[in-house]
């Protein structure tokens, strides 16, 4: 694409042009402003490119000889590049790679590491797509030049292609920050702030249902709750090494009687403080500790995404802290809680990694030892297979992340579990041993969900907006026919939310206006109520999706939504 470009625009510089999940972009500076119209000029040059078959030709070279290349094709991004290769491995091979020999007319080159095919014929002309343009600053920074991005997708086969671009316009009728507003769930309003979720009541109910069944859960399996304040003073935030190491991601301090407040961008260091707060024999571990705390963290206005990445969130966090021969028992624990919850949201289908310890890490080489092994210990016992990221683990501990595959086999990253053997140093946390002497504990931190925001916006994608009964934030509206009927019909919902039924009647409009009005809001259970309805003591029961139910005596339906809500099966 990068040969294309520059053979069409003869002032374009190229920069960096990775792969990606499902494609690949590249960075150009160009004077002409980009549209998706001229994508179709680019596609087209690439195709003539990849009829010509050109070979790529793999050149290694010194960093002087790379330099003096890049200078002369006048590419300053590619020169900044270079001198990051250098910096980052002094000895490391630098190379290029052609397309084309070099004395072919369309011979082009550009710095790479490869691999590469053996050809540009090996693409298929039919197999690719370019698909948008989007604006970019120079490594990521708002204070460098403003660069065009383009995106792309290359598939072996015109088939798979086809099958992708199917996907995409699946995924666009899923969106679910286009479902939000047609359901009327929640909002970001850019006059309050981009990145802050303003929860309407559809959605915060859904949000109250999917909390509730959390904290119930959690208590149920050995957790406390607990909860911490939104600020703290910037000293915990220096002793914990997030204002030193995390800084870029944290809002400004606020000053409070001449003393600096931070928000908070984590909630660990505030169960830490509650740990410290307390005395602790090996006796009393493991500590299992959970709270939904909202954090704040600083992301640039170009990088957030609907409920994706947002500005103010709510973590699902808990932390373990336990001796280090419970470390496999907690873990296994914590991954049979974490298919417990996923499941009930009908996600089965995970991908897992397990990221093992970097070259440059904390803590003692026994410790690691023992973590690594009890995290294999804990998966190989629970029987989920795994893939092993060797050196990928963070340097305070190593971890297992889980991806959850939703209705259309996109993955999405959830949970987290991740041990810790910085905060407690740091934080000087001890326990008292059998022998008397203090020693230090275990931390743990986990996730399940990720953030709530996230996990909403994966919810309503995955169900594209029909959410299951039990979730539904209006599980039953009832239609009345006539207004000779609203007596029975209002008594019936009064049933219904007794009941714990979340139930509405619809204003008086034509039966099929309202089954349309019903069916638009994805309501899962609509009951149309007439004058036999009223004298029999019944609802004609229709589901969303159109099946029809027929007649049902009233208190069945009850019953059955009340099942439904226990069970989080179906009607």
């Amino acid at each position: 694409m990068a040969m294309a470009v520059q053979r069409l625009y003869k002032d374009a510089q190229v920069t960096i042009g990775p792969w990606i999940d499902r494609g690949f972009y590249y960075d150009f500076d160009i004077k002409t402003p980009l549209s998706d119209k001229d994508l179709k000029a680019i596609r087209k040059e690439m195709q003539k490119i990849m009829r010509m078959n050109l070979p790529f030709v793999r050149e290694e070279v010194s960093p002087e000889e790379a330099e003096a290349r890049i200078k002369a094709a006048n590419e300053p991004y590619k020169l900044e590049i270079l001198g990051s290769i250098c910096a980052r491995d002094p000895v490391g091979p630098i190379t290029i790679y052609h397309i084309g020999e070099t004395d072919h007319p369309a011979h082009w080159w550009d710095l790479c590491a490869g691999p590469h095919i053996e050809s540009t014929g090996s693409i298929s002309p039919d197999a690719f797509e370019l698909e948008s343009v989007a604006g970019a600053y120079w490594r990521g920074d708002e204070n460098n030049a403003m660069l065009q991005r383009i995106y792309g997708t290359a598939w072996e086969t015109p088939a798979q292609l086809a099958a992708y671009q199917q996907l995409k316009i699946e995924a666009a009728r899923r969106d679910h920050r286009k479902l939000g507003q047609e359901l009327d769930l929640f909002s970001i309003q850019e006059s309050a702030g981009g990145g802050l979720v303003f929860w309407h009541p559809k959605g915060a109910i859904i949000r109250h249902i999917v909390e509730t069944f959390w904290k119930d859960l959690h208590l149920a399996r050995g957790y406390d709750l607990v909860y911490s304040p939104h600020i703290a003073k910037v000293d915990l935030w220096k002793t914990s090494g997030h204002f030193d190491f995390y800084r870029e991601n944290m809002y400004d301090q606020m000053v409070v009687e001449d003393e600096q407040y931070q928000l908070k961008p984590m909630n660990c260091p505030f169960h830490v403080a509650i740990y410290k707060a307390g005395y602790f024999s090996y006796r009393d571990l493991p500590k299992r500790w959970a709270e939904l705390g909202t954090v704040y963290r600083y992301e640039r206005s170009g990088t957030m995404h609907g409920l994706f990445r947002v500005r103010g969130f709510t973590q699902d966090d808990a932390h373990i802290f336990c001796l280090p021969d419970q470390i496999a028992t907690e873990i296994r624990r914590v991954l049979d809680l974490v298919e417990e919850v996923l499941s009930a949201f009908g996600f089965t289908k995970y991908e897992v990694n397990l990221s093992t310890r970097p070259e440059k890490h904390v803590g003692e080489e026994e410790i690691w030892d023992v973590a690594e092994s009890a995290l294999t210990e804990a998966l190989n016992a629970k029987g989920w297979s795994y893939l092993v990221d060797d050196g990928g683990g963070a340097f305070y501990g190593p971890k297992i992340d889980i991806k959850i595959q939703d209705a259309i086999g996109r993955k999405w990253q959830c949970s987290t579990i991740q041990l810790d053997f910085n905060l407690p140093h740091r934080f000087d946390m001890t326990y008292v041993d059998a022998n008397g002497a203090k020693q230090r504990p275990i931390m743990i931190h986990r996730a399940i969900f990720g953030s709530m925001e996230r996990f909403f916006g994966i919810l309503v994608e995955n169900f594209a907006g029909a959410f299951p009964l039990w979730l539904a934030p209006v599980q039953a509206r009832l239609l009345p026919v006539n207004d000779t009927v609203l007596p029975y019909v209002t008594e019936i919902a009064a049933c219904m939310r007794t009941a714990g039924i979340r139930a509405e009647v619809m204003e008086r409009a034509s039966i099929a206006k309202m089954i349309r009005t019903a069916e638009k809001a994805k309501t899962p259970v609509m009951a149309v109520v007439g004058a036999k309805e009223a004298e029999s003591g019944s609802l004609a029961v229709r589901l969303y999706g159109g099946a029809d139910l027929g007649s049902l005596p009233a208190d069945e339906v009850i019953s059955r939504i009340t099942t439904a809500n226990q069970t989080k099966g179906s009607f």
